[in-house]
This record gives structure tokens, sequence and C-alpha cells, in this order.
């Protein structure tokens, strides 16, 4: 795009001072006549570049010059910084580009803020790789390559071919019309349809894309907010048990781990969490609620309390006679 190679020109002359039209084409991939096109165009704009001649001349910006961003104060810069510094790396494979918007925000805070705003950021550590207990948050990767296929086909408004492994089953290909992209604690999911039903895939399970020239058929306009919650909602009511449980709050992250939902959670008089919480199916939900022993308490469906009780019962008779 134009708007970022002239961008690009002014931060190269920034940062090198002096630069050839030659250099400047290859620093930018482009024709030495773009690069005289674009140095005329920040002109007119009101960027004072100048050309010097003769054996080390080039093109150069008047000294003192800044490419400040209008209105971006000390709070909105630190708020970039802090985003940039966090795993936005793994957002829908715009890592690189996220991290090159960071230099450019830096670049152009007035003198005086950028150290200052750097060293605000580092005191803040946005999602970290481990949590307090040591363990390891694993983020979902995508291939690069398949990552861009499928970013562009939502873009373009374009249909989208991919090789997809859906659970307990084979990888195939499909033909999906793509709606937007979503991200949630580090996992991506494609919100699209499929001859015209509604479809959630998981990024991560998408193996290779391919963008069609073919047209997505889909609304000009869009609220993912809405159809997220409208899918999550669908999800939540497909083959899943809910249930609810009273829990030490010590231990209520163990509980939640392998939990799909929390739909609801209050403190009790005796201290402990009344939570109404939803697992895949009553055997996630049964082994989450027996391995926090006494500190949980399942006080309902009835058949996940009966399931508890006839583990314990044999479990008590095991232990009752000598080995």
């Amino acid at each position: 795009m134009r708007a970022d190679r002239l961008v690009s020109l002014v931060l190269l002359l920034r940062r090198h001072g002096r630069l050839t039209a030659d250099s400047l084409a290859r620093e930018l991939e482009v024709s030495t006549r773009t690069v005289l096109r674009d140095i005329e165009a920040l002109s007119t704009a009101g960027v004072p570049v100048y050309a010097e001649r003769g054996r080390h001349g080039g093109f150069a910006l008047l000294p003192g010059f800044r490419t400040e961003l209008t209105g971006l104060n000390h709070e909105e810069a630190l708020a970039l910084l802090t985003a940039g510094s966090g795993r936005g790396e793994h957002v829908f494979g715009l890592g690189s580009a996220l991290a090159s918007a960071m230099r450019k925000v830096v670049d152009a805070l007035p003198e005086s803020h950028q150290e200052t705003a750097n060293d605000a950021a580092r005191r803040f550590l946005v999602e970290p790789e481990t949590d307090l207990l040591s363990r390891r948050l694993v983020a979902e990767t995508v291939p690069d390559a398949t990552m861009i296929e499928v970013r562009r086909a939502v873009l373009a408004g374009h249909q989208l071919r991919i090789h997809y492994a859906a659970t307990d089953q084979a990888p195939r290909w499909r033909t999906v019309d793509p709606i937007g992209l979503v991200t949630v604690r580090d996992r991506g999911y494609l919100l699209a349809t499929r001859s015209g039903a509604d479809r959630t895939y998981r990024l991560s399970r998408i193996l290779a894309a391919e963008e069609l020239a073919a047209p997505a058929q889909r609304p000009d306009k869009v609220d993912l907010d809405r159809i997220w919650r409208e899918r999550s909602a669908q999800f939540l009511s497909d083959g899943h048990l809910t249930v609810l449980v009273r829990v030490n709050p010590e231990r209520r992250e163990d509980l939640l781990d392998a939990a799909v939902a929390v739909r609801a959670e209050a403190p009790e008089a005796d201290g402990r969490l009344r939570l109404e919480v939803t697992y895949q199916d009553a055997r996630h939900a049964e082994w989450a609620v027996w391995q926090l022993g006494t500190d949980a308490e399942a006080l309902a469906p009835q058949s996940l309390r009966d399931a508890l009780r006839e583990r314990a019962a044999a479990l008590a008779a095991r232990y009752e006679a000598s080995p």
C-alpha cells in the first residue's frame, strides 16, 4: 500500500540521514521512478524532503523534523506498547506487522516521551508463558502460509478452501464462506458458513488453506460479537453437561481445568463458592469433582452425585480388607 510505503520512506530517511533514490528503491523494493514520485508526494504534503546533488548526494529530511502521531498522548502510546509486549504474535499471524507498528509508534513519539513510554511498558507483563503454578501456557500456532490465505479470504470476501482436521475425523477438504476471525485465550477461530449452515473452525486444525476467486456468500456488514455469543450459546447446549458444584475457593482453578464454561458463580456463607459449570460430558464432570476430594461437592444433577457415591463406595470397599 502506498501510504505504508510513504511512512517507511520517511522512517528510512530519519534512520539513515541521507539516502540515494537507488538505495531507497532497494529498501522499499520498488523502482527508482516510484521513489521519485513518492518523494514528490511527500513534499506536496508538507514533509520537508530535500535533494543534495553531487557524489555523496541523495535525499534527506530537514534537521529536527519528526513524524509525530497527531493527538497520541502518553497513555495511548503506553497502551499500544503494552499490547505489543504481550502475546500478540499469536494473533492471526500478524506478529511481524505488530512489531513493525510498535517501532513506528515509538519513532513517532516526541523524544521526551520515548524513553518514558518504553520504561513504563517494561513494567507491565501481559499474558506470560507460565502462570503462578509454573504451568506452561501453550498458544496454538498456525503455519504462516495457511494463516495468510485465511486472512486474505476473510478480508477480501472470497470463498476459502481449507484442509480441516475435525476432532476424531480424518482431515478433508471443504469450501467455506468466511465471515470473520475470533481469538479467545490464545485460541483462534474462523467463523464461516458452508452450504448456508453456520460453521466454526479452530484455526490450529486447518492444515492448509487456499483463497478462491469466487466471492463469499455473506452479508456486507457483520456483528462478530453477536455471532460469537450466539454460536457459543449453541455450542454449550449441544450435548454438554451443566453441573452445580460447591468448592473450596483455593481449588477453583483445579475444578475448572476441564470445564467448557462457567455459567454462574457466587460465594456462600461458609466461605465456599457455588459454581454452575458446563463440562463436555458426564465423564469430564465426574473426574473434575472427584479429583478434588472433600474440597468439592456436586449438588446437581443427581446422576453425577450417584456416580461419585458409587465410585467412593467402590474405593472404600477396596481398602476395607487387608491386602
